[in-house]
């Protein structure tokens, strides 16, 4: 017993790490056409303009994670000289937390769609109440907007990968795709990408889809679907989509990652594992032991003999 002891402390010791994160989807189905965003600028430059106030807005919160979790607000990053916004007194560095326009309720900013999306719905020379965050403070002024006389610069999209419960890919919709749905520029969620197995594609989700609400709420951002993909206590979400010009609404069900055994260790008299189309297992300390792939096997007696074979160079030949 006591000889066994310094071979089983070394076997719990030589014992590999768990992974940290999923292994990526090898089903994932993601079409060459949808790989870059639509070439629209063209129609971009023949929307109306809206209003311009100066800003230019980010979201505050700094990671993937935080923008997940947090509540949001707007981080001012840029001012134009001499704009509204420099005659409001606005800073950079000052977050945006609530607008009103005048014979409106006030709106919470949480993304930068929201903000675009008020320049874009504002009347000419109308008058925001913002609330602002300075260095923990919050305070009240007002920015006058005026006429936007050239279109805003195009904002990059963005991809982003969900492959623990629906296996999706989703795009920020372009300014022109966004705004055809009554959404701000850089809001809704396009599907570029779905794994086979996805549960939305069973639902009837396609790619190309724009999602502009869940549960009945405006997506400011393809982050809100990912949010609600988190939570561990839900298993589906309301979708309302637009597919071309017809909108439908979904009832779209989670599911989980698949779960396989993958490694049993009986220390000295048994060991397997198995990967990726890879296994091996072993008894009594190697001596007798198998390892396949799928290309190829081998087989090991007695620690010295060996054999096994695999694929050729060449297919197979029939005979007719």
């Amino acid at each position: 017993m006591f000889r066994l002891l310094p071979t089983l402390l070394c076997l719990a010791a030589c014992a590999t790490s768990l992974p940290e994160t999923a292994p990526a989807l090898a089903d994932m189905e993601e079409p060459l056409d949808l790989r870059a965003e639509p070439d629209d600028e063209a129609q971009r430059q023949q929307l109306p303009a809206g209003t311009f106030s100066g800003l230019r807005v980010d979201d505050a919160r700094d990671t993937l994670a935080a923008k997940l979790d947090e509540p949001g607000a707007l981080r001012i990053v840029a001012i134009v000289e001499n704009s509204p916004a420099a005659a409001a007194g606005l800073q950079v560095g000052d977050e945006l937390l609530e607008a009103q326009l005048p014979g409106q309720p006030p709106r919470p900013l949480q993304r930068p769609s929201d903000w675009r999306q008020l320049e874009l719905q504002a009347a000419a020379d109308a008058v925001v109440t913002l609330v602002v965050d300075r260095a923990g403070r919050e305070a009240r002024t007002e920015l006058r907007l005026v006429p936007r006389l050239a279109p805003a610069a195009r904002e990059a999209s963005e991809r982003y990968r969900e492959e623990l419960r629906v296996g999706v890919v989703l795009r920020t919709p372009t300014e022109v795709e966004a705004r055809a749905a009554g959404l701000g520029p850089g809001a809704g969620a396009c599907i570029v990408g779905l794994s086979h197995q996805s549960p939305w594609r069973r639902a009837g989700l396609r790619f190309g889809d724009l999602l502009t609400h869940l549960d009945g709420r405006a997506v400011a951002h393809p982050q809100d679907v990912l949010q609600a993909l988190r939570d561990p206590e839900r298993t589906n979400v309301h979708l309302t989509l637009r597919r071309g010009a017809v909108v439908q609404e979904v009832d779209a069900p989670f599911s989980s990652r698949a779960q396989t055994l993958r490694e049993l260790s009986i220390p000295v008299l048994f060991s397997y594992s198995a990967d990726r189309g890879r296994s091996e297992w072993s008894l009594l300390v190697g001596l007798l032991g198998h390892h396949s792939t799928a290309a190829a096997w081998r087989v090991r007696v007695l620690w010295l003999i060996t054999f096994g074979g695999g694929d050729a160079d060449q297919l197979l030949e029939l005979d007719r």
